[in-house]
């Protein structure tokens, strides 16, 4: 039986947010499949979960255990975090509570593979190799630094901005220096493995996206449809999120309402800044907390991820897709998901190509329909959880026989 060790910088339970739903569904998929899992993660002050909540099936079959840390970013912290070599948005991530764990469960047990969830668990590596024989595998949810480049790139020049650049040259340096620390990468996107290769990657690399519980997704509640909304939602904490959301009200909003005048706007997801809660614009709703984010989906008729930046997958897109929701989006909002463009959901880059496809789907029910029935076919093709996983456990055999 494969034995594997999967550690995060978030707790994944429950999975509200994209990091998380592409956590707790790896752990669910690896044990759905026959593996030993031991999960241990921080559990952050920014987004804490309490232990309680935790279903105590999932805990038993997960070996669930979290460590408390206050990783917040702070005035200070990132003031003296100049004059030191490493990445402000690494290290805060390093802390000997989860080290003293981390070393306790490899002492305690032998695991095949450790499979680290992001970039910033890899400031664990060297304590892994010295406390275990397993392979250290990166699941890689993102290239980070790319992130925070097209941020930049689409960004005004100020003293902030100069800051976050120096840091971002960090996580560059410290993204391609484990490079060399790893046996296999798992991108989550092909797209990611192709710029993994570009940077100078040549071991075992495998693309295993994040898959879900389609059926259980299209399962309907039998909610009343809200005609003619058009929704964005995400963990709004997320500078790419909230760079988006802009974007669509700046710049395409105003055609839309101004053509489609009973058409409402509704941007929704955790951490929503003071100042989308302080918006005051006609027809457009903001939502801090969804609590029930099936209903909120099943309600709700057009969704939009006008992203400008970000890497990896936008697990709200294999989200919406799932539930069935006729979706339009950036070509950086829709990267890893190779399905039809012009079936399966809309595709457009510019203001005015992104409003007019918007507007066509408001006012022309049979194409959200027909997008509706590709995107959910598409779904069940591609992202169901058990298979999409078994993929990954037949390539971690392949790694250890090798």
């Amino acid at each position: 039986m494969l034995k594997i060790l999967q550690i995060s910088n978030k707790a994944p339970y429950p999975p509200n947010d994209g990091s998380s739903i592409a956590i707790y569904n790896m752990a669910q998929g690896l044990i759905d499949n026959g593996v030993q899992l031991h999960l241990l993660t921080i559990n952050t002050k920014k987004h804490f979960k309490a232990d309680n909540e935790v279903p105590e099936e999932f805990k038993k079959r997960s070996h669930y255990t979290s460590v408390y840390q206050n990783t917040d970013t702070g005035a200070l912290g990132a003031l003296m975090n100049l004059f030191s070599s490493t990445s402000y948005f690494v290290s805060r991530f390093y802390f000997a509570e989860f080290e003293n764990k981390l070393i306790d469960t490899l002492n305690q047990n032998t695991f095949d593979i450790v499979q680290i969830e992001g970039v910033f668990m890899a400031v664990y590596i060297d304590t892994i190799r010295k406390h275990s024989k397993a392979k250290i595998v990166l699941r890689a949810h993102n290239i980070e630094h790319l992130i925070w480049e097209r941020h930049l790139k689409n960004s005004k020049k100020s003293v902030i901005n100069k800051y976050l650049s120096l840091q971002n040259k960090r996580l560059k340096k410290f993204e391609l220096e484990i490079l060399n620390k790893v046996d296999a990468i798992v991108p989550i996107t092909d797209h990611d493995k192709v710029l993994f290769e570009h940077l100078g990657f040549k071991k075992s690399i495998f693309t295993c996206i994040t898959g879900v519980d389609v059926a259980e997704y299209q399962n309907k509640q039998g909610l009343p449809l809200k005609p003619k909304t058009i929704f964005y939602f995400g963990s709004m904490d997320w500078m790419p999120n909230q760079e988006a959301a802009k974007w669509f009200l700046d710049n395409c909003w105003q055609s839309i309402s101004k053509t489609v005048p009973d058409a409402k706007f509704v941007i929704a997801g955790r951490g929503m800044p003071q100042n989308f809660l302080q918006l005051n614009l006609p027809n457009v709703l903001v939502i801090e907390n969804v609590k029930d984010g099936k209903a909120f989906f099943e309600q709700h008729t057009i969704m939009v991820v006008p992203l400008l930046s970000g890497s990896g997958l936008r697990i709200k897109i294999i989200e919406g897709m799932a539930y069935g929701k006729p979706i339009v989006s950036t070509s950086i909002g829709a990267e890893g998901i190779y399905c039809d463009p012009k079936k399966d959901l809309v595709i457009a880059d510019k203001a005015e190509d992104f409003s007019k496809a918007v507007i066509e789907l408001l006012n022309e029910p049979d194409k959200c329909e027909a997008l509706e029935k590709s995107a959910s076919a598409f779904a069940y093709k591609e992202f169901d959880n058990k298979n999409v996983v078994l993929k990954l456990v037949h390539f971690y055999n392949t790694l250890l026989n090798a």
